[in-house]
């Protein structure tokens, strides 16, 4: 039996998958932790992480590691993306990272990112024909995919922190600010080629920005455990009414919208509009959510390798 230890340092958020993989290909998911420690503040068109920033994410790898230190027969895949991708000062954090924590990070390309969404989306969801967009803090990944295979893909070097940082005022939403980031993102989109064959396609959401929309949808339905969005699907004008509240609130009404992280409530809006933009970009009918996507493509990954 093996732990596999998979950690995600993300833009936004440092998340941790432990899941015991046994003899006989099994698995059980042991432990999930998260810190949203927003590695990408202030980064800034120098792209230069922060002090304060590098210090929460290397604080939250230190919990981490007391979480599985203890762990028998322990493999450990720890990854970061697109913050660290972006950063000039990457060599400086991880050496830092490394040195505190004993954990050596890779930093892997946007392209593999968006692999492993597809690997997470397509060993847990029945999708056959859609895009797939993971949402970051600092980047975005759309796959093309049809009869499950993948056509295209894209690394956009944008999120929910740094798409907030560049157009909006968190504590108030302006109509020209917001005119302003949704044209860009329609501008975008008519760059990326391919995105014409994917016309009515379903979407397949991750990231927090995007669950969110599932979760602020299913609390205002009153559902059961309202956070278990995996495979949840939203129609186009579900879509529309949370983002139209989301977008209609300050920063103090927003924080207080059922289903939506105070944590999140700054960067939401910012995080909201690229996939609102796609669904009518696309004129897709319905979003579906999948809670599987770069930590469990990794687990799949490791499961693929284990077998040969």
């Amino acid at each position: 039996m093996e732990n596999l230890v998979v950690i995600d340092l993300g833009s936004n958020s440092v998340r941790m998958t432990i899941t015991e993989v046994h003899d006989d290909g099994t698995t059980k998911v042991v432990a999930q932790e998260k810190d949203m420690v927003r590695l990408s503040e202030d980064m800034g068109p120098e792209k230069i992480l922060q002090d304060d920033a590098m210090t929460r994410t290397i604080e939250a790898m230190k919990k981490f590691v007391k979480t599985f230190k203890s762990l028998p027969n322990v493999h450990l895949h720890a990854v970061a993306t697109a913050a660290t991708r972006q950063a000039k000062n990457q060599s400086e954090f991880l050496t830092n990272l490394k040195d505190a924590t004993g954990v050596e990070v890779k930093v892997i390309s946007g392209e593999q990112e968006a692999y492993y969404d597809y690997l997470g989306v397509t060993n847990t969801l029945p999708v056959v024909n859609a895009v797939i967009m993971d949402t970051g803090g600092a980047s975005i990944e759309l796959i093309f995919m049809l009869q499950r295979r993948i056509q295209n893909l894209i690394s956009i070097p944008m999120g929910s922190v740094s798409l907030t940082e560049t157009y909006l005022d968190p504590e108030h939403i302006t109509a020209p600010a917001l005119f302003k980031l949704t044209t860009a993102m329609d501008r975008l989109y008519n760059d990326i080629w391919w995105l014409d064959k994917a016309r009515n396609l379903p979407i397949v959401a991750l990231g927090g920005s995007n669950r969110t929309l599932a979760k602020i949808e299913r609390r205002r339905a009153k559902t059961p455990h309202f956070e278990n969005i995996h495979g949840f699907r939203m129609s186009t004008d579900q879509v529309n009414r949370v983002f139209s509240t989301v977008i209609g609130a300050d920063l103090t009404e927003r924080k207080e919208i059922p289903g939506l992280s105070k944590d999140r409530a700054d960067i939401i809006v910012g995080g909201m509009v690229p996939i609102v933009n796609l669904m009518r970009f696309l004129d897709s009918d319905r979003i579906t959510f999948s809670q599987s996507g770069l930590r469990e493509g990794v687990l799949y990954e490791r499961l693929h390798e284990m077998k040969r």
